[in-house]
């Protein structure tokens, strides 16, 4: 009865009407792998896919040929049986290839639809899935809906990227500044530091590669309070304690300056 099933399904691409492209501006991926160990829904799969101008599509029935192919190839988005030939299923396969390439949308197919599965997919791939037997129209709103979700997710890294560099002073291979969470880190690590060595790092930071004066570093750090120079020169000699090889360069009568490479 499944393979009934499966079988009337890829027997009515030839006359159902599931091309929404032009009714909902379609955005689809290029280039598509197929996960799947039936021939006929390989096939089905393929022609949905091609009535909907995505004709760059592999196809694999096995974890171990997928696991080659994709080292040499950067797939947009895999349509991913459960059930596989050979020892690794669906599930299984798609966790080692998002260990190494997480930014792929994987679809999983399925024609088992307990909530245990249910979960263990939804967890793996926020993506979603088709369940056995589907029809043209649901994968074809399957695969927008996912692409345009990992379009959008895309562009939100992008932007974080973008905010991240505008944010970020990357002092050396090793230190780098915040500007806005005002935070030093070293290694990648926070650096805890008192507010004054705060302030301190901020201002050097934000003018780096120039020689600030005493003076607008004491009024940065102590405000309009009268401080001596020796309080400043204490204070630099507390935080090259705590961080010796951070590079503040000493001019004398001068001030200081944080070099930036």
């Amino acid at each position: 009865m499944h393979e009934q099933k499966i079988y009337w399904c890829y027997a009515e691409v030839s006359y159902i009407d599931f091309d929404i492209r032009e009714k909902d501006n379609m955005q689809l991926p290029s280039n598509i792998l197929i996960v799947e160990d039936e021939v006929i829904t390989q096939r089905y799969l393929k022609d949905i896919l091609a009535h909907n101008n995505i004709k760059n599509v592999e196809c694999y029935d096995n974890a171990e040929d997928v696991l080659k192919c994709i080292k040499a190839t950067r797939y947009e988005m895999i349509l991913m049986d459960i059930n596989l030939k050979g020892a690794m299923d669906g599930i299984q396969l798609a966790k080692i290839i998002l260990d190494t390439h997480i930014n792929i949308p994987i679809i999983f197919i399925t024609a088992h639809c307990d909530d245990e599965t249910f979960e263990e997919v939804l967890e793996l791939s926020p993506y979603g899935f088709v369940s056995k037997p589907f029809s043209a129209k649901d994968v074809a709103l399957t695969l927008q809906l996912a692409y345009r979700r990992y379009c959008v997710q895309e562009e939100m890294l992008k932007y974080k990227e973008v905010v991240k560099n505008i944010d970020t002073i990357t002092i050396n291979e090793q230190y780098k500044y915040s500007k806005t969470m005002m935070t030093l880190y070293c290694d990648n690590q926070p650096v805890k530091l008192k507010k004054k060595h705060i302030l301190l790092v901020d201002t050097l930071c934000k003018m780096h590669n120039k020689t600030v004066s005493f003076e607008i570093l004491i009024h940065k750090i102590w405000g309009d309070k009268i401080i001596a120079d020796s309080a400043l020169r204490t204070l630099i000699y507390s935080l090259r304690q705590i961080l010796p090889d951070f590079p503040i360069v000493s001019y004398s009568k001068i001030g200081y300056c944080l070099k930036v490479e």
